[in-house]
């Protein structure tokens, strides 16, 4: 096995014994304190880098087939609740991996904490290992980018490392996989609860301007609150619904959801109902997978990334206005730019590594992000996308003779 670079576990840890273990497929072993639920599991490690949200994060149903490597140390100092869970398909467990921690959880100081978040992990059967130089994995994985491992956690500290390096080896990894059966929801439905409020919670939208259909690839529930708070109806169907599916609903505009994994392997199925969707001209919105997805229909490719964009504090540009704006961001694909057809606009880049992270369809209301506007967590600057899409709606059904469905 690979000599591990990484120091031992943080003095903070009152020498707990080490009962977790982190393999990576080249044989690297990381040692820590098991937290959360016991057993193992296999997965692509990332880091994110976001300082806040960390219940969002480990509910982003786009983190599937992965385990998280926070960045900040000081994960589970609020606590979590029963409201700030991002997967729209609210069963107890969850699409991640597992996590990397670099502190030990502190009891939670928070008036909205409802659980500790150790409880939480066990109770959604997530793994995670603490007391990890979390700067050095994280370095690790910018240079060599993101690997495949094996995370476990033994309250008896005995562990098979040969056969956790020999299944993380061989695991095949996300490029090629579609994880979006594993997320979506199993049947449609409707959403009106609306963004949350300071000292009101979640209200309900009660008088609709628009009805959406939102195709679920791994949906969050921040999202459908910002459509509905957008004046939106919302009808949710799963991922396998065809254009005929969608259109049956009647609906005033599309949106194409977030999700895990390959895109061109959801995209076997997904894409030629995208294009058929595309050609009824019906205003459409895509995030994230949904923007990989929709640019896959208009005849762009994607392609996996080193090390992938996973934070809430990315600059994006807005070529349309100029304007300079900080994203939330979860996705290890991206869009490559330089296979945009012809009639395929980049609206949006990256000022990080600038790759692309909008697009828009001249001549139709079309168009999608890479990352994610909805701020859950993140800043709140792409919240004017909701309206951009509304506005297209209002557009389009002003250019549509009287009592016609587009089809």
């Amino acid at each position: 096995m690979t000599s591990t670079p990484f120091k031992d576990a943080p003095a903070s840890w009152d020498d707990e014994p080490l009962t977790a273990r982190l393999v990576l497929a080249d044989g690297t072993v990381i040692s820590g304190q098991g937290l959360g639920a016991t057993g193992s599991a296999i997965g692509e490690v990332c880091f994110n880098t976001a300082m806040t949200g960390y219940q969002e994060i480990l509910t982003d149903p786009s983190y599937a087939g992965q385990i998280i490597t926070f960045t900040f140390p000081h994960i589970g100092n609020v606590g979590v609740n029963d409201e700030d869970g991002e997967t729209s398909n609210l069963a107890a467990t969850s699409a991640v991996r597992g996590c990397v921690l670099r502190a030990p959880i502190s009891d939670p100081s928070n008036y909205r904490a409802t659980a500790h978040l150790d409880q939480w992990l066990k109770a959604r059967n997530i793994i995670a290992i603490g007391g990890i130089d979390t700067r050095a994995l994280t370095a690790l994985i910018r240079k060599q980018g993101m690997p495949n491992a094996v995370i476990a956690h033994e309250p008896s500290g005995k562990f098979d490392i040969e056969k956790m390096a020999a299944d993380a080896a061989a695991w095949p990894g996300l490029d090629g996989m579609d994880l979006v059966p594993d997320v979506t929801t199993g049947q449609s439905y409707t959403w009106d609860e609306m963004r949350w409020r300071w000292n009101v919670g979640y209200e309900r939208q009660e008088n609709p301007e628009f009805h959406v259909v939102a195709i679920d690839y791994g949906l969050k529930r921040n999202i459908l609150r910002c459509l509905a708070s957008a004046g939106c109806r919302v009808t949710v169907l799963p991922a396998t619904a065809t254009a005929t599916d969608v259109l049956e609903r009647q609906p005033d505009g599309i949106f194409l959801s977030n999700g895990p994994g390959d895109p061109a392997a959801t995209g076997t199925y997904a894409v030629p109902e995208i294009k058929k969707l595309i050609d009824t001209g019906l205003p459409m919105f895509g995030i994230c997978l949904g923007h990989q997805m929709l640019s896959l229909a208009l005849g762009a490719k994607t392609r996996k990334m080193h090390q992938g964009h996973h934070g809430a504090n990315h600059p994006v540009k807005d070529h349309a206005t100029g304007k300079v704006e900080i994203t939330s961001m979860n996705h290890g694909f991206t869009v490559d730019r330089e296979s945009l057809p012809d009639g395929v606009k980049e609206t949006h880049r990256s000022l990080f590594d600038g790759s692309n992270c909008g697009i828009t369809l001249e001549g139709k209301p079309v168009f999608s992000v890479q990352y994610h506007p909805e701020a859950s967590p993140g800043p709140q600057d792409s919240h004017y996308l909701f309206t951009r899409f509304m506005e297209l709606i209002r557009e389009h059904k002003r250019s549509m003779p009287a009592g016609s469905v587009a089809r």
